[in-house]
């Protein structure tokens, strides 16, 4: 049986815990994740029936989407549904883990454009401070299987590229001190080796398991090395994206979709009359701080959770906006999870909340 550790550990190695927003805390919220995991309780938010739900099921570990805890608790005595919940999972047992704006980051609005039918997606708002160049130097007949070694934990990705780097040919020279067993030359003696400078650039969460392959693959004993943080924004993930339908479409019509497909009560959106729409950018929860980042990416329309009202001036004639509410825009994040951790241990539990939580209703 794995581990509640084990079973997060699936998650995060599709949306890495460093991917999250500053202000966010994605991550085990409660309980004790050594345990091992009895099954998983899907959902977008954590409320005291979705406990309940748990326990009725004999799960120890709720997977959420949204956290439950977003600031510090100062104490626990039951005053508010988050201090029950948590009280409630421990008595119980019960892990609460939350993989939010770090989901968001890569699969979220990225599974939204696959079921939409987008192709060519880009991400609207690219992670910054988070890459870094790797410089190594290596013997020249090793450095193609170093790169291999690299490229297989990752690094050397940029966009849809794969296996990236930049080799050059110079020459190296040490001495190896006394108790060393060098891989050439002699201890005390000065040596000159033909060597490769190989080049690749990774994300910071890559940055352990490349330095490990690096380590394990390079021939000398203290392989030298750089890290050298760079300025350049990670496309590979990042909030919103946007993409191209296969051809324009009524934008009455994908709206029509996009409610049955979200089974949202109602859409809000600017003017249409009869517009067609074929770049459209989406951002599931509270995106409209990325109205302009939609804009600027000439989206036709750009769909997202939550936009305020005075939100919706100013666009006209330029992009239309939509509406479709917070939890309707989510709640596939279920499905992410289900499909992540099945795919690794297919007859692991999960199962889906039957609570309703979207705490907002329509007339």
């Amino acid at each position: 049986m794995p581990t509640i550790r084990q079973i997060t550990a699936i998650i995060e190695e599709l949306a890495p815990l460093q991917l999250q927003e500053s202000y966010d805390n994605a991550g085990l919220q409660v309980g004790d994740d050594s345990l091992p995991a009895t099954g998983a309780l899907l959902c977008v938010d954590v409320t005291e029936a979705v406990v309940d739900e748990a326990i009725e099921l004999g799960v120890n570990l709720i997977i959420a989407h949204h956290p439950l805890l977003f600031r510090p608790l100062k104490r626990i005595v039951g005053s508010n549904y988050i201090e029950r919940v948590v009280m409630k999972a421990l008595r119980h047992d019960i892990a609460i883990y939350a993989a939010h704006t770090n989901l968001d980051a890569v699969a979220v609005n990225h599974v939204w454009a696959k079921k939409l039918g987008l192709s060519q997606v880009e991400v609207l708002q690219p992670v910054r401070d988070m890459l870094y160049k790797l410089v190594t130097y290596v013997p020249v007949a090793h450095a193609d299987a170093l790169k291999e070694a690299l490229f297989a934990v990752g690094a050397g990705t940029i966009g849809a590229y794969d296996c990236c780097s930049f080799t050059s040919n110079g020459v190296g020279t040490f001495r190896a001190g006394e108790g060393t067993s060098p891989y050439c030359g002699s201890q005390g003696t000065l040596h000159h080796e033909p060597e490769s400078r190989v080049e690749v650039v990774l994300p910071a969460y890559l940055k352990g398991r490349v330095v490990r392959a690096l380590l394990s693959a390079h021939p000398y004993e203290e392989p030298a090395y750089d890290l050298i943080s760079i300025a350049n924004d990670y496309t590979q993930a990042g909030i919103g994206v946007v993409g191209n339908l296969p051809e324009p479409v009524s934008v009455y019509n994908l709206l029509q979709q996009v409610k049955a497909q979200t089974a949202c009560a109602q859409v809000r959106h600017t003017a249409t009359s009869d517009t067609m729409v074929q770049r459209i950018a989406l951002c599931g929860g509270a995106g409209s701080s990325l109205i302009g980042n939609a804009l600027a990416a000439k989206a036709d329309l750009f769909i997202t959770g939550e936009i305020g009202y005075h939100q919706f001036f100013g666009y006209e004639n330029r992009m239309i906006l939509a509406e479709i509410g917070h939890y309707e825009s989510e709640q596939h994040t279920k499905d992410i999870f289900c499909e992540v951790i099945t795919k690794k241990i297919p007859n692991f539990a999960t199962y889906y909340t039957k609570v309703e939580t979207n705490p907002i209703k329509y007339l």
